[in-house]
């Protein structure tokens, strides 16, 4: 599990407990890490979390192979299928979150339509959206 420097990962153990750290092995099969221009992915890897007073940690150990955003079957089935907020991207145009436009279109008190083409405008900036068409 741990690498303690020679210590008896029993010993590791019982030691982490004493200092209120849970550490859970997870079963995973593939762990994706999705960055602005990559995905990693890793496939069996070893994840272990680790909860120390609320706040977990998760730790991987395995080799990723590195894909390029987009590629690859598995990244356009995952698409949305990971997010939790709704915020999956799913826009008519210009890649402009739904939500975001929805929220401009409130706080400017415009259409829908409207508040995609101030976001457009300005790159998707949420404030900068709104103050264009107040």
């Amino acid at each position: 599990m741990f690498g303690g420097g020679g210590m008896n990962p029993r010993k590791m153990q019982q030691m982490m407990k004493q200092m209120g750290i849970d550490v859970t092995e997870i079963d995973a099969e593939e762990v994706v890490i999705r960055t602005a221009d990559e995905e990693l992915v890793f496939d069996g890897a070893q994840v272990t979390r680790m909860d120390a007073q609320g706040q977990e940690t998760y730790q991987i150990v395995g080799s990723p192979e590195t894909r390029a955003l987009g590629s690859g079957e598995e990244s356009a089935d995952a698409e949305g299928a990971g997010d939790v907020d709704g915020d999956d991207g799913s826009a008519d145009s210009g890649g402009i979150p739904d939500d975001d436009v929805e929220l401009v279109a409130t706080r400017a008190g415009v259409s829908e339509a409207d508040a995609r083409e101030a976001l457009e405008a300005v790159d998707g900036d949420l404030a900068a959206a709104i103050s264009r068409l107040e």
